[in-house]
């Protein structure tokens, strides 16, 4: 069976996919500048290298790995090849993130944590890397492989993303606004009322 025929009912998964990772990268951006002149640790480096830039990564496999699904290909092996290689840079970045997360001081990180930003994520690209063996023989079985890590990567970054959003909102910003609030007071003159 030619390729492109095979590919031909995922052209839909992939526009829907590769439309949504691109958006939420954009909405990734714009949290990111609503937030960004809060006063904060100044290690802010090490912990968006293990929580929020990882979410932006995965977006944008997800994007790329629906561009070369997408791409007019002439059989399955360059395409396997390529979504071979993203898988295997995919595990070394996973390894990348565990350091971070492990050397970051200001969060520690809860097992949720180490799900959605580890053993998910490596989960998903070594998915990738050991589907791009098995493309040659089992074509058509291992499309719905890659369309599952993709949509588990999507489904990762959407949860990550969220995940840093709640936390800014709901932990980082209450305790902010008491401390901004001590240091008014400290610095009021109360006036006596007789």
């Amino acid at each position: 069976m030619n390729y492109m025929t095979m590919l031909d009912g995922w052209k839909n998964f992939y526009v829907i996919v590769g439309s949504s990772a691109g958006a939420l990268i954009g909405l990734q951006f714009v949290v990111l500048t609503l937030i960004a002149d809060r006063s904060g640790p100044r290690n802010d480096a090490q912990v968006s290298g293990a929580f929020a830039t990882p979410s932006v990564v995965h977006f944008g496999v997800v994007l790329l790995l629906s561009a070369i699904v997408s791409a007019p290909w002439n059989g399955i092996t360059a395409v396997a090849i390529l979504w071979g290689l993203v898988g295997l840079i995919g595990i070394m970045y996973a390894v990348v993130v565990a350091r971070r997360m492990r050397v970051q001081t200001i969060y520690r990180p809860v097992f949720e944590d180490w799900l959605f930003h580890v053993l998910l994520p490596f989960t998903a690209y070594a998915t990738l890397a050991v589907s791009a063996y098995a493309a040659r023989s089992h074509a058509q079985p291992v499309q719905f492989v890659v369309g599952a890590a993709t949509l588990l990567l999507l489904f990762v970054g959407i949860h990550n993303a969220w995940d840093a959003i709640t936390y800014h909102v709901f932990v980082h910003k209450p305790g902010q606004q008491e401390a901004e609030r001590d240091q008014g007071d400290a610095g009021e003159i109360k006036e006596d009322p007789n």
